[in-house]
């Protein structure tokens, strides 16, 4: 396994970690301590932690330790806001773009979605839900848009999962197998117009 692999690896199991409320938001920790959490090695995680600090989801306190992001009563709107702008346009392309191989990854996503829901499986829902995300961010021809958007996904999806509950779990699955229904039919109006209502449920509830 190359050394990117690893670091992308190590970057995945901290952002999980961060995002599922493992480590607690204003929580202060050290590189050991993200090493024996994650089981990743010293040098996948140090460049985890820096693309980590990138997005803010980590703030590096010289002489203290790593800051994990607090969650602040604004940064709902402010990141729905911004979403609103740029997610039903990737959608909308994405929708253009999709081919086999990630039609294949969308039906897997649906059975995770469908399992979660008949479950009551929040984690199962965070992975459906970040490889839809992932599905999206592909398939999208414009790489700006889909570069903006992932660390806004990333911290809505943090602050979702700080509060979600049953009710909450099975109206996000019902929302979401609509836009991925769409991406599955080339459907892009539909998908658009799905996606914004998810965005739009985000907003009032």
């Amino acid at each position: 396994m190359t050394q990117a692999s690893q670091s992308h690896l190590a970057y995945l199991a901290l952002e999980k970690l961060i995002v599922t409320l493992g480590v607690e938001p204003g929580a202060i920790v050290n590189e050991r301590q993200l090493i024996e959490l994650t089981g990743h090695g010293r040098t996948p995680v140090r460049e985890a932690i820096q693309r980590l600090a990138w997005e803010n989801l980590i703030r590096i306190r010289p002489r203290v330790g790593l800051q994990v992001a607090q969650i602040s009563p604004r940064d709902r709107g402010n990141i729905l806001q911004a979403r609103q702008q740029l997610e039903p346009l990737a959608v909308h392309l994405a929708a253009q773009n999709i081919c086999d191989p990630l039609r294949e990854q969308l039906e897997n996503c649906t059975g995770k979605m469908v399992l979660s829901a008949k479950n009551d499986d929040i984690l199962t829902f965070y992975e459906a839900d970040k490889h839809l995300d992932e599905i999206v961010a592909v398939a999208c021809p414009n790489n700006f848009i889909a570069s903006s958007l992932w660390p806004l996904q990333t911290h809505f999806r943090r602050i979702w999962f700080s509060s979600a509950d049953s009710a909450a779990l099975q109206t996000a699955v019902q929302m979401h197998l609509d836009i991925i229904n769409a991406l599955l039919d080339g459907n892009s109006e539909r998908a658009e117009q799905a996606d914004t209502r998810l965005l739009s449920h985000h907003a009032t509830h």
